[in-house]
């Protein structure tokens, strides 16, 4: 893109964010007038042009753009940049993390040697083991110690190859690539793996009847006249595909979970899979591809994995069984940890950080992702209000939200407080990090690189609530004639309990009540996902260093979109 049109699009940006910070919200109402919710047409729009951008300077001013269209709807109030701690037994070594929160067993080692069990907590009852149908950290991680892809990270955060032979082939205009499979590759079952059941899942993944929370990541490709994905088998250890446009990411994407191999012949021998796509997954004992298979279930209890002796790189997986505690229940958890029951455990009571940081067992490591809270645009709670009263009433909220206060006596693992969607570190895709202010971009709070000060601001939020017709008295109190009351959801565990206890307080220092709602892990997520709630706990840990990641998942079309935006 030429300097001259870049500076045009950003002075058009610049205009929005100047609108933004003197007039307040400048979203616009839906086409039904009485909704209170935001036209997201745009924000669709901009998506699939990001997607199609083959200019890459350009294609970071628009997803500045686009965050600035997230942030103004006052749906997404960031809290913290997560960091990831968890208490690990000092005699194991050799299991990583990535930045991404995604976490790989198989290489493990106890004492420097291999061994016989690694006993693990990482949550309570998984929704999903399919890998085209899971959307949870926990899921992702199960995943990718029983299924593997083409490419798969190490422990550095590289992508490296896995079932492929080497890095793909792709043409000069980087929409085609060509890549080959391993010889002689097997499911767990013992039967041969091939590149047409690579095909076989990428277009069930991306099949709208599949109703994969992951659906969107396919966008990229292009599509036939029957709005298929153009993906092909030459032979049977050859893939070739072809996309819209260059993708930067498109290596990190063949990484990912949904890009995993699934055994159609499985899939559909489950009387319900059309209706019940991850029926398949639903017991032990199901056909994978990767490290280990599912030997043992007990639901809402355990699980036990063993290991799979046709996964291509058996032979160095040093860990013969993975056996799993399901809880969310963190005082159980560190009770078992302490009793020698298990040698991983990915979460700890709130109030035992303290003393914990003093172990050698606990670890804090870097993640690429934020914590923040929810709100679902077509909440009762905005009944009566214009679609710029809501966002006023949303945006007075974040105002309220002590960030530091939540980390110093919450998160107590030096978090960063968050001030936009988009976490620090995470890159534009063209040699330099997003969020930093440069000839590009410049942030609404330049200070801060972010649109919320971490500081309160408890005049500037009755100020936007007065504006949304709400009444106070001289104290900056709400009045009783126009009360907030707000059903806030959230999942088990100290930490997230904690935090909405916090911003219950926040919000009672002007007269806002709030009731917390505590739900099991499987049921909370459905009820987000469904947008059976008002406003909710939420997070999300990238999936892969790009920005759009961050932004995709707010599209009208998509699965992780909980806020119901487009909806």
């Amino acid at each position: 893109m030429r300097r001259s049109r870049l500076i045009a699009v950003l002075m058009a940006i610049a205009m929005m964010v100047t609108l933004f910070a003197s007039c307040g919200s400048s979203v616009k109402k839906d086409a039904d007038a009485g909704s209170s919710a935001p036209d997201w047409t745009a924000y669709d729009k901009l998506i699939k042009d990001i997607y199609a951008d083959t200019d890459l300077v350009d294609r970071e001013a628009k997803m500045h753009q686009a965050e600035d269209m997230l942030m103004e709807t006052g749906a997404v109030i960031p809290i913290y940049y997560y960091n990831d701690l968890y208490l690990e037994k000092p005699n194991f070594s050799g299991d990583y993390s990535t930045l991404f929160g995604t976490k790989y067993f198989m290489y493990a080692k106890k004492d420097g040697k291999a061994t016989d069990v690694m006993r693990i907590n990482l949550a309570s009852e998984p929704d999903h083991l399919d890998p085209a149908l899971n959307s949870s950290v926990d899921g992702a991680a199960l995943a990718s110690n029983s299924f593997v892809g083409l490419y798969t990270s190490n422990a550095n955060d590289e992508i490296v190859p896995a079932l492929a032979d080497g890095m793909p082939t792709v043409s000069e205009d980087g929409t085609q690539y060509t890549i080959n499979l391993k010889k002689y590759l097997k499911w767990s079952d013992g039967s041969p793996l091939t590149a047409n059941d690579f095909v076989y899942a990428w277009k069930r993944a991306a099949d709208p009847n599949t109703a994969a929370d992951y659906g969107y990541l396919f966008d990229v490709f292009a599509k036939d006249d029957n709005d298929v994905i153009k993906v092909q088998a030459n032979g049977y250890d050859q893939i070739q595909f072809t996309l819209n446009a260059p993708c930067p990411y498109m290596m990190n994407l063949l990484a990912f979970p949904v890009y995993m191999p699934v055994p159609q012949k499985a899939i559909e021998a489950a009387s319900d899979w059309e209706t019940n796509p991850g029926a398949w997954t639903s017991e032990a004992g199901f056909i994978s591809n990767g490290a280990y298979t599912l030997k043992e279930w007990k639901h809402n209890e355990s699980m036990v994995y063993v290991k799979n002796p046709y996964f291509y790189d058996a032979a160095n997986v040093s860990v013969d069984e993975l056996h799993f505690m399901l809880s969310a229940d963190d005082t159980a958890i560190l009770a078992a940890y302490k009793a020698g029951n298990l040698d991983y455990a990915d979460t700890v009571p709130n109030g035992e950080i303290p003393t914990l940081k003093s172990w050698p067992d606990f670890h804090v490591i870097d993640n690429l992702g934020t914590y923040y809270v929810g709100f679902n645009v077509k909440s009762k709670m905005f009944d009566g209000k214009t679609a710029d009263e809501a966002n006023k009433m949303r945006r007075a909220l974040a105002l309220l939200i002590n960030r530091q206060y939540i980390i110093d006596t919450i998160g107590q693992t030096q978090q960063e407080a968050a001030t936009s969607f988009i976490p620090t570190g995470m890159s534009d895709s063209h040699g330099g990090k997003f969020k930093e202010n440069d000839d590009a971009y410049t942030y609404p709070d330049q200070a801060s690189r972010g649109y919320y000060s971490v500081d309160v601001n408890v005049d500037k939020a009755v100020e936007l609530l007065k504006e949304a017709g709400f009444k106070f008295d001289d104290n900056n109190m709400l009045s009783s004639e126009t009360p907030i009351h707000i059903n806030y959801l959230t999942n088990e565990g100290t930490g997230h309990e904690g935090v909405a206890q916090c911003l219950q307080q926040d919000f009672a220092k002007i007269g806002i009540t709030m009731d917390i709602s505590v739900e099991d892990w499987q049921t909370f997520l459905n009820d987000r996902k469904s947008g059976n709630f008002d406003v909710a706990r939420e997070g999300w840990l990238a999936d892969y260093d790009d920005p759009i990641n961050m932004l995709e998942m707010f599209t009208s079309d998509s699965g992780n979109n909980d806020c119901q935006l487009g909806k």
